[in-house]
């Protein structure tokens, strides 16, 4: 198969595939960045670093991945919601498996993220592509 046809047939899972890596990137930098610099909680730094990576990946995963290009605030607002309820299904998820992780089998919270984070990444694109912005296809 030619490379073109290739990258449009899976555009989008590889669009995904760029920004799922930018996001988990600023979550795993603002999870250290709390924990080693700051010197907070791994489960509260692991909510900082979802809140600002979440953010991250509305705008990105709206706009270059699934292409919603409606900018109405009823529409932003509706997937915004969706959007993070989410991403908020995934963040418990993954606290619960760092808490289990690191309290239990005394695993390193650094290690362990980057386990959780494929897995988050994983759940989120089934619920972006299946439910947050389905309407684009």
């Amino acid at each position: 198969m030619h490379i073109g046809r290739l990258y449009h047939k899976h555009r989008e899972l590889i669009a995904y595939g760029i920004f799922g890596v930018l996001t988990t990137v600023v979550n795993y930098l603002v999870y250290a960045f709390c924990l080693m610099i700051l010197g907070i909680n791994y489960l509260s730094a692991n909510l900082w670093a979802f809140i600002l990576a979440v953010a991250f990946a509305f705008v990105t995963n709206k706009h270059y991945v699934f292409h919603s290009l409606d900018w109405k605030f009823s529409k932003v607002l509706r997937e915004c919601l969706e959007f993070f309820s989410a991403r908020i299904a995934s963040l418990l998820m993954e606290s619960a498996l760092l808490w289990f992780f690191v309290e239990k089998l005394a695993c390193d919270e650094l290690i362990i993220k980057i386990f959780t984070n494929i897995l988050v990444v994983i759940v989120n694109y089934a619920f972006s592509k299946l439910v947050i912005f389905k309407e684009h296809r």
